[in-house]
């Protein structure tokens, strides 16, 4: 029953006299949505652009990476091959978990903890492998463990409990829009290019 009466926006009845107060809004609104429609459609765009980038460079990252692992294997069967030993290049990522709580734990290896940023139990971190830092897990090794992450694992933790400080908020990272908008100037547009 109520479609009866039901007015489109903007429309009046034939013949009537129309407020000159609504005739503005009628038009402010118009032209309102008219450039939300410009706004809407140049953002579509700029989106498809900045995905596509993205898209490409990572193509050429899994290029990098495939590359160098092709050059290590090539490595591997040539020492091999000439009897030496293989040396892996070391790491430099690691990633840290805490697998103790609180509990009995004496102030130095608490203040390592918090400095690592594992404030609490299950909490995890990456860490660069340095000559400080593997001191200071050699000081909280019984409440932490440890490896170094391979790019796979590196992709799956990022993308599944990944979070980012933006203006001194931890946010989850949602989408490529939270790293962009943060980190366009240093060249990081998306996930992959953290990863």
């Amino acid at each position: 029953m109520a479609e009866r009466y039901a007015m489109t926006k903007g429309s009046t009845p034939e013949g009537a006299k129309v407020p000159e107060l609504v005739k503005l809004k009628i038009a402010r609104d118009a032209a309102l949505a008219e450039e939300k429609e410009k706004a809407t459609v140049a953002k579509e765009k700029a989106t498809a652009e900045q995905r596509e980038s993205l898209k490409k460079r990572t193509q050429e990252y899994e290029k990098e990476y495939a590359d160098h692992e092709r050059q290590l294997i090539d490595l591997r069967r040539e020492a091999k091959l000439g009897g030496n030993f293989f040396v892996e290049p070391e790491a430099k990522l690691i990633f840290v978990i805490r697998i103790v709580g609180i509990i009995k734990i004496s102030p130095k290896p608490r203040k390592v903890l918090q400095l690592l940023r594992l404030k609490q139990l299950h909490n995890g971190v990456f860490l660069k492998v340095n000559k400080p830092i593997l001191q200071m897990l050699k000081l909280v090794q019984p409440y932490v463990t440890y490896g170094y992450p391979s790019l796979t694992t590196i992709r799956e933790l990022v993308y599944k409990r990944g979070y980012a400080k933006v203006n001194k908020q931890r946010i989850r990272i949602m989408d490529n829009d939270v790293i962009s908008n943060a980190l366009s100037e240093k060249g990081i547009h998306g996930v992959e290019d953290l990863v």
